[in-house]
């Protein structure tokens, strides 16, 4: 019976599954939880479907050069505003992610509070994008690995891809 205990604790804390968990307990201290959350594998349903989906990758300038979600719109969260997508209607379904999904938390907040209707916040962000195995495109709109990780403390959250980070 113990043997059986040790080996389902070593399943359970294995590099991933523990990883995985850690995640998810940093996901639930950073989260307001005042957007609705869509997960990696939900959106990708949506747009293997061709639903139309706005996406806003909230990140810096740099973050979204190395890779981003393909189709989706640049929008820095340092400088928002909501003219700045004055062309997307209000009913529409918008999805924004950054890194992990506290500053496009924000950032959904912000439409929200200007009327937007349908504002999910990307669960886990980029990094959970990645890991699930969902592709990322360069600037070129080209497949690539690489993803921008904010920096190296963020980085250990990003398990499928190539770290990048100043």
């Amino acid at each position: 019976m113990f043997s059986r205990v040790l080996i389902g604790l070593s399943m359970f804390f294995s590099h991933q599954s523990f990883g995985q968990f850690l995640y998810e307990q940093q996901l639930k201290l950073l989260y307001k939880n005042t957007v609705p959350v869509i997960s990696a594998a939900n959106l990708n349903k949506l747009l293997q479907a061709n639903k139309l989906v706005y996406l806003l990758d909230i990140r810096s300038s740099r973050e979204y050069a190395v890779s981003h979600l393909a189709g989706a719109r640049f929008i820095n969260h340092e400088t928002f505003k909501a003219e700045q997508i004055k062309n997307i209607p209000k009913n529409a379904k918008v999805v924004v992610y950054c890194s992990v999904g506290v500053r496009s938390e924000q950032v959904g907040e912000k439409l929200i509070k200007a009327g937007y209707q349908q504002v999910h916040n990307l669960y886990g962000g980029i990094f959970s994008w990645k890991n699930e195995g969902f592709p990322v495109v360069n600037q070129q709109q080209q497949p690539t690995d690489s993803v921008h990780t904010y920096n190296k403390y963020w980085s250990v959250w990003l398990r499928n891809g190539i770290k990048v980070y100043e």
